[in-house]
């Protein structure tokens, strides 16, 4: 029964990513992995104590790297810029305008979520003046040999301080309209000079409407920029027209959480954005969006938040009426002689009318129990799939074949009308005549997430038959599961993009992350 921590350690063996299955065939010698090191672009306001960031490492494959050293060379602002170890972070300057930070420990870097290293304190000095710019080189070593690097930009800006609006409460159904406001507070001793929203909403919050001032990815709102000032101690305020999509869920809850930022720190998020290839947010054709306060058209200097950690405004929405789900497992019909090896796709298919959405939580949206056939073994399991015995999954073997039954965690979406399935491949041991196993959706789990208001419990399990008696044999198998479309995978990765948040971190998992339980 995994929980958070659980589901993070196996991440590490690369279960929650896309299906790598595990094979009882003679090991090969694997690819070397290939890294990507990114360092999201920096303003810093002047007069300040700096702000902290750490760079992140993504590999082709979950690695452990030994011996870790971080470089970082900001020569181009030297004597405007300062760079020093955070706590606990064992950092030396290496001349003048470089730092040299070794790790203290060997560093584990997941498939998926990357890793991470100890944070540096970026200062301006009393030297630095808004409008001073250099670029910010970071190379990365392991065992001596250097494995990746990366280009910042490092910029001097005015501070301000925003602050988020107070929290909002809606109710609709699935298909309603509703309204929400927008409202940004200057909470600083400077006047603010533009401002933007950041939107981070769950599956089922839409917007029609599409300014041409606001970026959108796919049907979802992304950002918002708008030119208007707010003096110090003053506020800003826009009115958003929502609706809930038609297979939201319900009874239930839907969240949005909006992050305001200025224009600049917005630049610095886009910047490292375009380099990990998030999917492109495209601009609106509509009308404007405009805040309520006073225009301004004088010359825009950069500034950065100094204090990001009141920047939010959260919306919730109670989604009335009934609208639910059936879960239908998918199972197979294979035929075969002895020896041979079949392959088939098992998991289940979300009827609808809803889609189910456990994103925020990232939790699984239903537990999927495989048992193997009789007279067959198990000899290529997916990773989300681990051998179970009774109510107890072994997630530290996840992915091991030869089990006789296994418990799949196929990950926090399903969309309504599509399949979710997973690939086994079986080894026939023995020709028995309507050998039998068996996939069951909606599993009792004593653990964070599953299904259990099913529209169709008769339909939650299904027979995979091996050798039905009135087969001719030879045959592959058919469990008549076809691939998630792509239409699917990008809104798994457009979604990825707004709720992961707007660090380098939260675009890479959805770049890598695709959709789970995949044909």
């Amino acid at each position: 029964m995994p929980t958070h921590s659980t589901r993070r350690w196996l991440a590490g063996l690369g279960v929650v990513g896309a299906f790598v299955a595990a094979s009882a065939s003679p090991a090969v010698a694997a690819p070397a992995a290939e890294f990507e090191l990114y360092f999201e672009d920096v303003t810093v306001a002047a007069d300040s104590s700096g702000v902290v960031r750490s760079p992140a490492l993504y590999s082709s494959e979950s690695t452990v790297l030994n011996k870790v050293s971080v470089r970082y060379d900001y020569r181009s602002l030297t004597g405007k810029i300062t760079l020093a170890g955070g706590l606990g972070n064992d950092c030396a300057a290496d001349g003048e305008g470089v730092l040299l930070c070794n790790e203290s420990f060997p560093v584990s870097v997941d498939e998926l979520y990357g890793g991470f290293f100890g944070e540096v304190v970026i200062a301006p000095t009393d030297k630095a003046a808004t409008g001073d710019a250099g670029e910010l080189k970071i190379s990365l070593k392991a065992a001596g040999k250097e494995i990746a690097s990366y280009a910042s930009r490092i910029r001097v800006g005015e501070g301000v301080d925003l602050q988020g609006g107070p929290d909002t409460t809606a109710t609709a159904a699935p298909g309603g309209k509703f309204q929400a406001p927008l409202t940004v507070i200057n909470a600083g001793t400077t006047e603010v000079d533009g401002v933007v929203a950041l939107f981070d909403s769950d599956y089922g919050i839409r917007t029609k409407e599409r300014f041409d001032n606001c970026l959108y990815v796919d049907d979802f709102l992304f950002a918002c920029s708008f030119d208007e000032k707010i003096p110090v101690a003053g506020r800003a305020t826009a009115t958003l027209n929502y609706e809930l999509a038609t297979d939201t869920y319900a009874p239930g809850r839907e969240y949005s959480y909006i992050r305001f930022m200025t224009p600049a720190d917005l630049e610095d998020l886009l910047g490292i954005r375009e380099d990990v290839g998030a999917e492109k947010a495209r601009r609106g054709t509509g009308k404007t969006l405009s805040l309520k306060t006073v225009s301004a058209r004088a010359a825009r200097a950069a500034q950065t938040d100094t204090d990001p950690s009141n920047n939010f405004s959260g919306l919730t929405v109670n989604v009335t009426g009934k609208n639910g789900a059936d879960l239908e497992a998918i199972g197979a019909t294979l035929t075969g002689k002895k020896g041979a090896v079949l392959s088939t796709p098992l998991g289940f298919r979300n009827n609808g009318p809803a889609t189910l959405d456990y994103i925020r939580s990232d939790s699984a949206v239903t537990y999927v129990d495989v048992t193997v056939p009789t007279g067959t073994t198990a000899v290529e399991v997916p990773m989300e799939c681990a051998p179970r015995t009774g109510d107890n999954a072994a997630w530290d073997k996840a992915g091991t074949p030869g089990a006789a039954s296994y418990r799949c965690y196929p990950g926090p979406f399903a969309p309504a009308g599509e399949e979710l399935t997973g690939e086994f491949k079986f080894r026939i041991d023995k020709v028995i005549a309507n050998a039998t196993g068996t996939v069951k959706v909606n599993v009792p789990c004593e653990c964070e997430g599953g299904f259990y208001e099913d529209l169709k419990p008769a339909n939650d399990s299904a027979k995979i038959l091996v050798n039905a008696a009135s087969g001719q044999g030879g045959g592959e198998g058919d469990g008549g599961a076809l691939p998630i479309t792509g239409q699917s995978t990008g809104l798994i990765a457009g979604l990825g993009v707004l709720l992961l948040g707007v660090g380098v971190g939260g675009y890479l998992v959805a770049k890598r992350r695709r959709t789970r339980f995949v044909a």
